[in-house]
């Protein structure tokens, strides 16, 4: 491998490329990411009409990427699970299991955090 190839600025935009593809894959292949997407749109439109802190928006943003960051990585171990055994295997269901169980860690973090930050907004608007 040449050195001077893999640190070009082509290399870098092709690294771009492939991170977007990914995310792509990710969206169009993932129920679940469709979730984590209108939950993504609701949350920053009510942190817009809010008008949410820096503070409070960097929370948010905290939240909003650690749920993609775990969406992305269960996705792809199972890809790779789904690869490494085609068949039916008690352990790669495990490992799923577990995989998901992050996401789903991930997903209810943020909703904590956002109830914190959104909360006190949404009551000022029955009071």
């Amino acid at each position: 491998m040449n050195t001077e190839d893999s640190f070009s600025f082509s290399g870098r935009i092709r690294s771009f490329e492939h991170a977007f593809r990914g995310i792509g894959l990710m969206v169009r292949t993932q129920h679940n990411a469709w979730l984590h997407a209108l939950a993504t749109v609701v949350v920053f439109l009510l942190g817009m009409v809010y008008q949410l802190t820096a503070g409070e928006w960097c929370w948010i943003i905290i939240a909003t990427v650690a749920v993609w960051t775990a969406e992305a990585l269960n996705t792809a171990f199972e890809f790779l699970c789904d690869v490494a055994s085609p068949e039916f295997h008690p352990m790669v269901k495990n490992a799923k299991d577990v995989a998901a169980g992050a996401v789903l860690l991930s997903a209810i973090g943020a909703i904590c955090i956002g109830g914190i930050v959104l909360g006190p907004h949404v009551v000022r608007l029955f009071e």
